[in-house]
């Protein structure tokens, strides 16, 4: 029979302190480098070839994992706190599909909502509205490049496989996780309530969408609001598992479409 194994003592403030710097660093790091690529002619920030596309992924994650295994060094976030539990069987990955279909819709509704408040107060015509989004619309060139995703068969089912759900989905929201685990070790009494941990979503949100600067300020609000909800269902559901595969399936039905989309005159 093994003796019963003595409690850890708490991790001190300061080394949760390195954790929450180190992961709000990096996705500021991420939106400043973003808005450096801002203006004039650039390529696509995940390369213009199969082999291109999966090297860059590797930087990308290689990056992220040294960050975040920094800050759990620090930390040592235990699982529960980084909300890592699998809860049920297929139960996630439905949860998942739901929450994609909920996110786009939601989005959409959105928008309406405030081209219809917009033109109702007059604050913009109809017609300016339109300029505004055509002059605004997220630049998904700065991520992808549309001809390779279009005419590259391994390119296309690369970024609609591990972009969307493990460059993107599990990175990023492992990202949601490690900086709500830190607004809750230290602050718990505003950020452990059903209303703070609301709060710390919102703050997520805001950061996830700084992160997003290199495809415009447009998909900055529109990304932010993506993070807002994603947040939200890591919260409710205590588990990031949903929220990775909402994520995945949101990114990847996106890049399904682009091609469609192109051939259509759509983006140009």
């Amino acid at each position: 029979m093994t003796p019963a194994s003595s409690p850890q003592p708490p991790v001190s403030r300061n080394r949760w302190r390195i954790h929450l710097l180190l992961i709000t660093a990096y996705i500021l790091t991420v939106g400043l480098l973003g808005l450096s690529r801002q203006g004039g002619e650039r390529g696509a920030a995940l390369s213009r070839t199969a082999t291109g596309l999966l090297a860059r992924c590797a930087v990308e994650l290689l990056v992220f994992g040294l960050v975040f295994g920094l800050a759990w060094l620090a930390s040592r976030a235990t699982w529960r706190q980084l909300r890592l539990g699998w809860r049920g069987t297929v139960r996630p990955v439905l949860q998942g599909i739901g929450y994609s279909v909920a996110l786009r819709l939601a989005l959409v509704v959105v928008i309406v909502m405030v081209a219809v408040a917009l033109i109702a107060t007059q604050a913009m015509s109809i017609q300016e509205l339109e300029n505004f989004f055509s002059a605004n619309r997220p630049d998904v060139r700065a991520t992808v490049d549309l001809a390779a995703l279009r005419d590259n068969p391994a390119y296309f089912w690369l970024t609609v496989t591990f972009v969307s759900f493990v460059v993107a989905g599990l990175r990023e929201e492992l990202w949601r996780a490690a900086f709500l685990a830190g607004l809750q070790a230290l602050w718990p009494r505003r950020f452990s309530s059903t209303a703070g941990q609301i709060g710390a979503v919102a703050l997520g949100a805001i950061l996830f969408g700084l992160g997003h600067l290199a495809m415009g300020w447009l998909a900055v609000g529109l990304t932010g609001l993506i993070g807002l909800g994603l947040g939200l269902i890591m919260v409710f559901h205590r588990s990031i598992w949903p929220a990775v595969i909402a994520h995945g399936l949101f990114d990847a039905t996106t890049f399904a479409v682009l091609p469609w989309a192109m051939k259509h005159a759509v983006l140009n």
